[in-house]
């Protein structure tokens, strides 16, 4: 969106129109523009309105509710925070004893909006003025925070009572690209760890898939992730990390009490700098197989999962581990913390082979199958049409490597899509 379009949005008449649409519709947009245009609606501001309310549709995913008083870009919607994530980043803030936060790159306003709705000060600043216009629209309930068009880098934080710092540099190119190389983020990450000799309470949000080699030593690095989908790692430095330099995991679900309430459940794992790597054991196929949480996965812990599921590793470099029998229920999962892992039952094993594998399912009448790969060059569409499924069943087969060998393990998942766990059936049946 540039100047002229916001300038049109935020006049009475244009905000009236946004918040007068119904909710989005891809079906009925085109039908809904050609009816602003016929009513004389200035066209830019039709579709501005109706790009605004695509993008607040798209954003409940991230904000729920709040998304329908908010405006959006659609870079700005891609990079936010979720606010179930930027609530931990504020409590970060506060559990060290910060009072006002500077948020150097503050985009859309998504965390600054969580930091300005616990209590804390905010300064607020973004490069880019129509970027900067949109986050005071959104920051307009909170008079704790101030947002201003500036170079965050700029601002003299001591001046300014600042005790906290938190930037979200950005990580795509205006075409869109994503950018990998941190050195290329724009603020550049290394001038944003700088800061931490002015403002040791520091914290940066970068992208799930930056590497493990060259993390800053005096940083906490976490990786999150949100009912299943990894969303972000940040790095914590001073006292927003108060156990220390490492990496750690914050698995993030959401679970539905029988009331209806929606409430998030947590489980973090963790490595401190200096500890040791643990060495798990790897051995054959259990009758259970668990794929650990993918922010577990990108932070490294998989060791760890594996000895909280009890569990071994079926290849030392692929994250399935197997166990003998169920992982205790405390380890995936349970009212008040989220699942390290998700859990299969093993039905069956069986080397590589498409033309045996075409024969099992066929002869069980699989015509849906759900195909999990890792460590295998294999590509699963490709795979399925080879199979040419007919019938009604439906299976889930895992392919990796075990032993050196390319297998396929025949697998059921232990809750149902009803929620329901296949173990407290009476009767599991047992594995071919």
């Amino acid at each position: 969106m540039d100047a002229s379009a916001l300038t049109k949005l935020l006049s009475p008449t244009g905000w009236a129109l946004l918040n007068a649409l119904p909710p989005y519709d891809e079906r009925q947009a085109m039908v809904l523009a050609t009816g602003l245009r016929a009513k004389g609606v200035d066209p830019e501001l039709a579709a501005a309105a109706l790009t605004q309310s695509r993008l607040r549709a798209k954003a409940h995913l991230k904000f729920d509710t709040f998304a329908d008083g908010m405006l959006f870009t659609q870079d700005g919607l891609e990079q936010a925070t979720r606010l179930v994530v930027a609530a931990r980043h504020a409590q970060r803030y506060h559990a060290a004893g910060v009072t006002k936060v500077a948020d150097l790159t503050c985009g859309i306003g998504a965390d600054s909006m969580t930091f300005a709705g616990t209590g804390l000060r905010v300064l607020a600043t973004d490069i880019d003025e129509v970027t900067a216009s949109i986050a005071t629209v959104n920051l307009r309930h909170f008079p704790e925070a101030e947002v201003r068009h500036a170079d965050g880098l700029s601002i003299d934080l001591a001046a300014e009572g600042v005790d906290g710092v938190f930037a979200d540099p950005a990580r795509r190119t205006r075409s869109g690209t994503r950018i990998f190389d941190p050195r290329s983020y724009a603020p550049p990450l290394d001038d944003v760890w700088a800061l931490r000799s002015v403002v040791p309470a520091v914290g940066i949000k970068v992208g799930p898939g930056i590497p493990h080699a060259g993390l800053p030593t005096d940083a906490e690095t976490q990786w999150v992730s949100v009912d299943g989908d990894v969303v972000e790692a940040a790095l914590w430095f001073g006292p927003l990390a108060p156990e220390g330099p490492g990496r750690t995991a914050l698995v993030l679900r959401t679970v539905t009490d029988d009331d209806g309430t929606r409430r998030t459940t947590s489980r973090t794992l963790r490595h401190s700098q200096g500890d040791d790597e643990l060495v798990p054991d790897v051995g054959a196929v259990g009758h259970y197989l668990y794929e650990p949480d993918g922010a577990i996965i990108r932070a490294g812990l998989v060791a760890q999962a594996a000895a909280e599921l009890g569990g071994r590793l079926l290849d030392r470099t692929i994250a399935y581990v197997t166990t003998d029998s169920p992982a205790p229920r405390a380890a995936v999962g349970s009212a008040d913390s989220a699942d390290l892992a998700t859990g299969y039952r093993v039905l069956d094993v069986m080397p590589f082979s498409l033309k045996k594998l075409k024969a099992y399912l066929r002869e069980r009448g699989v015509g849906r199958l759900t195909i999990k790969k890792r460590g295998t060059a294999v590509v699963p569409e490709q795979l399925r049409k080879q199979l040419d499924l007919r019938g009604t069943a439906e299976a889930t087969v895992v392919l990796t490597r075990i032993a050196g060998s390319q297998q396929v393990l025949v697998v059921e998942p232990l809750i149902r899509p009803d929620g329901t766990n296949i173990l407290d059936s009476p009767t599991p049946p047992e594995r071919g």
